[in-house]
C-alpha cells in the first residue's frame, strides 16, 4: 500500500527555514552591528524576489524564514550574498575571517502551521541556551516581513 503524499500549500513561493552557522561556532552574530546589517539585507531582499520573515540571531548561528518567488535568485546564491554582507560588516569592525561554516541547512515548509511550530521552537533558542529567561526579551530577533502561505 502506498501512502498518500502531503499536499504543498504554497504555489509559486516556497517558504524555507534556513540555519547558518559561524566558523568554529565563534560568537559573532548576537550584537547590534550584525542585527542592523541583517535587517537591512532582509529589507532589500524583496528586490530580488526574496521575502524574509521571522528570524533569530544567536551568538554562533542564525535562524530565519524566507519565501522565494519564482523570479527569485536561488537559495544558495541568496545565502552566499547574506554571508558576504555580514562578513563585510564584521571585517569593518576588525573581526577577522573566516566567519562562516561551509554551507547551510535548509528545509521547505509545507504549511503555515509548520511555520508557526518551527518559529515557536526557534524563538525559544535563547532561553534554552541560558541567554535570557524569556524568549520575548531576546533583542536579536524579529520579523522583516509577514510571510503568508497560499490557501
Amino acid at each position: 500500500m502506498r501512502l498518500k503524499r502531503l499536499a504543498w500549500t504554497y504555489k509559486d513561493c516556497p517558504v524555507y527555514y534556513l540555519t547558518l552557522v559561524s566558523h568554529d561556532r565563534k560568537r559573532l552574530f548576537a550584537n547590534d552591528l550584525v542585527h542592523t546589517a541583517f535587517k537591512d539585507f532582509g529589507k532589500n531582499a524583496i528586490h530580488h524576489g526574496v521575502t524574509v520573515g521571522q528570524y533569530v540571531l544567536m551568538p554562533d548561528h542564525i535562524h530565519l524564514f524566507a519565501a522565494f518567488s519564482a523570479e527569485a535568485i536561488s537559495v544558495s546564491v541568496w545565502v552566499k550574498s547574506l554571508k558576504n554582507t555580514l562578513s563585510k560588516c564584521l571585517r569593518s569592525n576588525n573581526i577577522a575571517s573566516p566567519h562562516w561554516q561551509k554551507g547551510f541547512f535548509d528545509h521547505v515548509l509545507r504549511s503555515d502551521e509548520a511555520y508557526v511550530q518551527k518559529w515557536e521552537y526557534v524563538r525559544h533558542n535563547p532561553v534554552r541556551a541560558g541567554l535570557v529567561a524569556s524568549a520575548d526579551i531576546w533583542e536579536f530577533q524579529g520579523e522583516v516581513y509577514a510571510l503568508e502561505f497560499s490557501r
